[in-house]
């Protein structure tokens, strides 16, 4: 569950040919890019992308059908001119990469969406430069990406429509530069929340560069041969950015080729695996220093917190034998300042005395606190967990506890983007993963952050982090899940720490069901190919 943004199938260059293609869209995307500025700013010129009149670039590249774009447009649309796949198996199952990306001109272009309640649909705006806009309720589902934003259809060289395919967008995917003088870096988050109960979400496409809109990680299936395809805008996405018409859709040829070998029976092609999400690529957070404060406690804690939370449980299911009900936990921080626990080892001890650090609004330490311990876990997980960040329980209808899960510490780590539309919220945060953020045996010193904005998720896989269902009676129950249970770590408001899944047991010993009443509006369904 360390995981929070797409992937898309890449390669090592086998030829010449990828490196001529590969110049030939950076070409194109410096020509859209640079017909979007001059359409913004006419005295900028379309000679930047070295583009002629006819949309070559000065190396004679075709640099694709990019969409006219005038100065009405947050982004222009480009695609390659020519898209090659090959048809594999006695199925002739294609994976076409699309290519299709969003170009910002002289803005920015960011977007931002939020619910404000489970019950309520996803709204928002979008801002480029002077233009503004708003994402309609229920146009947006969920915070995976822009809902059917794009639609493509495919027709033989007799105009026979073969295939229709509707597809979401994020703008945080597959970011690049998208000609020479555009911002060498963008402040976006990269990549979309994957997390069900996200609370809100910011995407955005730096002034100058391109987002990758289309990640299909289902085949098509089509015979060998040459298509015309046509790719769009949803009409309803197109109003909601005021696209003109002329920059709504693009044409493409697509040439599927017949594979010239065949996977070994029993093998499993790349595309079967699950498809994960790489975790946000950042560098390791800034070690603690390596001997503990002179005091437990000194300074003010008076100044910007954190705020802890907890959303309701999720991917609920049990086990093989029915003994077991496991679940997904999330805590995350909603407060205008990280959470930053340093543990400082005891001597030669599996253990650490672990102290929470407070930031003003510059972010230049202020003060800390004791708040606890770290303990060192040999037998499964091999990291540094802290104590008491949170308690999983099961209670019956009258809220009292029928049983109570054996997770009982846990490693700190910014694995979901909960809603970076809070203040001061860490768009591109360290500590994503295990590895950088839980140290090793030999650790003198360990740092655990959970970053404002960020949530930290537990997938409740292993029997003894769940709860032991067996011989509990059938009915109505309830999942809590708590954060900062005992009160030791310091933030804004405690009355937020604690949220209910309310769950139904049923079936038989050895055959027990689960139902699980949805939460609102909320769409638990994981995409396709993705995992956690």
């Amino acid at each position: 569950m360390k995981t929070i943004a797409r992937a898309r199938r890449t390669g090592p260059t086998r030829s010449a040919a990828g490196g001529r293609r590969r110049a030939a869209t950076a070409a194109g995307l410096a020509a859209a890019a640079a017909t979007l500025l001059a359409s913004a700013l006419p005295a900028a010129g379309a000679g930047a992308a070295g583009g002629d009149p006819a949309g070559g670039d000065a190396a004679g590249h075709w640099p694709g059908p990019v969409a006219s774009a005038d100065a009405a447009a947050p982004f222009t649309l480009w695609a390659p001119r020519l898209l090659e796949a090959t048809a594999e198996g006695p199925r002739h199952r294609v994976w076409v990469d699309w290519g299709v990306r969003a170009v910002a001109g002289s803005a920015p272009l960011e977007v931002r969406t939020r619910r404000t309640d489970w019950d309520e649909p996803i709204t928002g705006t979008w801002t480029a430069g002077d233009l503004s806009g708003t994402v309609p309720p229920g146009l947006q589902r969920t915070f995976q990406g822009l809902t059917h934003f794009l639609r493509v259809e495919i027709r033989d060289r007799r105009g026979r429509l073969v295939q229709t395919r509707r597809m979401d967008a994020c703008f945080g995917n597959g970011a690049e530069r998208a000609r020479p003088d555009a911002p060498a870096t963008s402040p976006y988050p990269f990549g979309c929340p994957w997390n069900p109960f996200t609370v809100g979400s910011v995407q955005g496409v730096q002034a100058g560069w391109a987002a990758q809109l289309a990640f299909d990680t289902k085949p098509l299936r089509l015979a060998p041969g040459r298509y015309d395809v046509r790719i769009g805008v949803n009409p309803r996405w197109a109003d909601a950015f005021g696209l003109p018409q002329e920059s709504r859709r693009l044409a493409s040829v697509l040439r599927v080729q017949r594979s010239d070998h065949e996977h070994p029976s029993g093998a499993q092609h790349e595309h079967d695996a699950p498809t994960a999400r790489p975790a946000t690529p950042s560098a390791p957070p800034a070690p603690p220093a390596a001997a503990p404060p002179a005091t437990d406690a000194a300074g003010s804690a008076a100044g910007p917190r954190p705020d802890l939370r907890s959303l309701p449980a999720h991917g609920i299911e049990l086990n093989g034998r029915s003994t077991h009900l496991r679940f997904s936990a999330t805590v995350w921080n909603a407060g205008d300042s990280p959470l930053v626990v340093d543990g400082f080892r005891r001597g030669q001890q599996d253990v650490m005395d672990a102290y929470q650090y407070f930031f003003d609004a510059e972010g230049e330490q202020v003060g800390h606190q004791l708040v606890g311990e770290m303990r060192f876990h040999r037998a499964n997980h091999q990291h540094w967990h802290f104590q008491d960040f949170a308690r999983y329980r099961l209670l019956h209808a009258d809220r009292s506890v029928a049983a109570t899960s054996g997770k009982v510490s846990f490693c700190l780590a910014n694995t979901d983007a909960i809603d970076y539309t809070v203040p001061g919220a860490d768009w591109k945060p360290e500590g994503t993963d295990l590895s950088t953020a839980c140290g090793t045996p030999g650790s003198l010193a360990v740092r655990e952050v959970l970053a404002s904005g960020s949530g930290d998720t537990y997938a409740q896989y292993r029997a003894g982090q769940a709860f032991k269902v067996e011989g509990l009676p059938n009915g109505w129950y309830w999942i809590s899940v708590e954060a900062n249970p005992s009160g030791n770590l310091v933030e804004h408001d405690t009355t937020d720490n604690v949220s209910l899944r309310r769950i139904h047991l049923g079936g038989r010993p050895g055959a027990r069901i689960v139902k699980v009443p949805p939460v609102g509006l909320v769409d638990e369904t994981m995409p396709h190919g993705f995992g956690g």
